[in-house]
C-alpha cells in the first residue's frame, strides 16, 4: 500500500531482529507477524516503530507502510526454545514510542494493535484513536523486563483502569502470567473481550462474564514464534469485521496452528492455510 493511503489496520510497537542459531538475523516482533497478517486477510497495514537506520524493511514487501522513529539500535533478541518453552535474551532496545509519533492521518485507524514487545509502548497510545477505532492489545512486552543480565523475565503488569476499559479486547499468552489463573479472570473482569491463549493446547476467551475454551488444531510444529501474533491479529480484525468473538478464537487458533509448521516469518498466513480454516468454519 502506499504510504498516504488509509490505514485498515495499524500494528505499533517495536520490529525486532532475532538471532539464528547460524548467527544470522531474521525479522521478528509482533508488529511484523500482526501487520503482514492483516494484509494477508486483506486489511490495508502499516506498521509504526522505531529501529536503527539500518534495518532492513523489505520483509513488509509493499504490503505494509512502514514510519518509523530512528533509534541507535534495532530491538535484538534471542530465542531458545526447550520442551516447548522459551528462554530470551534481548541484546538491544530501540526508542520509546509515544501518542506523538502516531502520524495524524494515522489516528482514524480502523483497527490499531498495540504490541509492545520490551514495554517500549506508552500505554496512552491506546487512547490517542477515535472511539470508532477497534484497539487490540498484546500486553506480553508490559509483562516482562531484562533482568540486569539480558535474559527476559517476567514482569508485574498493572494496567490502569483506563486502558483495559478503552482496550476493545486484549491477548496474551499463560506464559505471560506464569499460569496464574486469577490473575487472567482478574484483568478480565475489567475489560472487554480477553483471550489467554496456550500454545498447543489453544486457549480460553474470556467474553460477557464466561470462559470459552478453544481447541487449536493438531500439526507438526517446527518453530512456534508468531503464532500468537498471528492469532491476535487475525482475532482482532474477524472481531472488528462483526464475527462473533468465540467463532473468531476458533478460526484463529487454526489460521495461528498452521502457522508453527514453518520458520520464523514464514508463519504469516498464505491463502491456502486461510482456504482451509474459512472450509472449517464457513468465515
Amino acid at each position: 500500500m502506499s504510504d498516504g493511503a488509509s490505514v485498515g489496520y495499524l500494528a505499533i510497537g517495536h520490529v525486532t531482529r532475532d538471532l539464528r542459531a547460524d548467527a544470522s538475523f531474521a525479522v521478528g516482533g509482533t508488529v511484523s507477524y500482526a501487520a503482514l497478517t492483516a494484509a494477508a486477510l486483506g486489511r490495508r497495514a502499516a506498521v509504526l516503530t522505531s529501529a536503527a537506520s539500518d534495518f532492513d524493511f523489505s520483509v513488509f514487501n509493499h504490503s505494509v507502510a512502514v514510519r518509523y522513529s530512528r533509534a541507535s539500535h534495532t530491538t535484538t533478541f534471542h530465542n531458545l526454545y526447550t520442551n516447548g518453552t522459551r528462554q530470551q535474551m534481548v541484546y538491544s532496545v530501540a526508542a520509546p514510542l509515544l501518542p506523538e509519533l502516531v502520524p495524524l492521518d494515522w489516528r482514524s485507524a480502523d483497527i490499531v494493535h498495540v504490541g509492545p514487545v520490551m514495554g517500549e509502548c506508552d500505554p496512552d497510545l491506546v487512547h490517542t484513536f477515535s472511539s470508532e477505532t477497534f484497539v487490540g492489545v498484546t500486553a506480553q512486552g508490559w509483562m516482562r523486563a531484562q533482568n540486569g543480565t539480558g535474559r527476559v523475565a517476567p514482569h508485574p503488569w498493572q494496567p490502569s483502569d483506563g486502558l483495559l476499559a478503552r482496550a476493545s479486547a486484549v491477548v496474551f499468552s499463560l506464559d505471560d502470567i506464569q499460569g496464574e489463573w486469577l490473575r487472567a479472570e482478574e484483568l478480565a473482569a475489567r475489560t472487554r473481550i480477553l483471550v489467554v491463549t496456550m500454545g498447543a493446547r489453544g486457549g480460553v476467551l474470556f467474553f460477557e462474564g464466561v470462559t470459552h475454551p478453544f481447541p487449536a488444531l493438531k500439526v507438526p510444529e517446527t518453530d512456534p514464534t508468531g503464532a500468537g501474533d498471528i492469532f491476535a491479529a487475525v482475532f482482532f480484525c474477524k472481531v472488528a469485521s462483526g464475527l462473533t468473538a468465540t467463532i473468531a478464537a476458533r478460526y484463529s487458533a487454526c489460521v495461528a496452528s498452521r502457522s508453527v509448521g514453518r520458520r520464523g516469518i514464514n508463519g504469516v498466513p498464505c491463502a491456502e492455510d486461510l482456504a482451509y480454516c474459512d472450509g472449517l468454519f464457513s468465515v
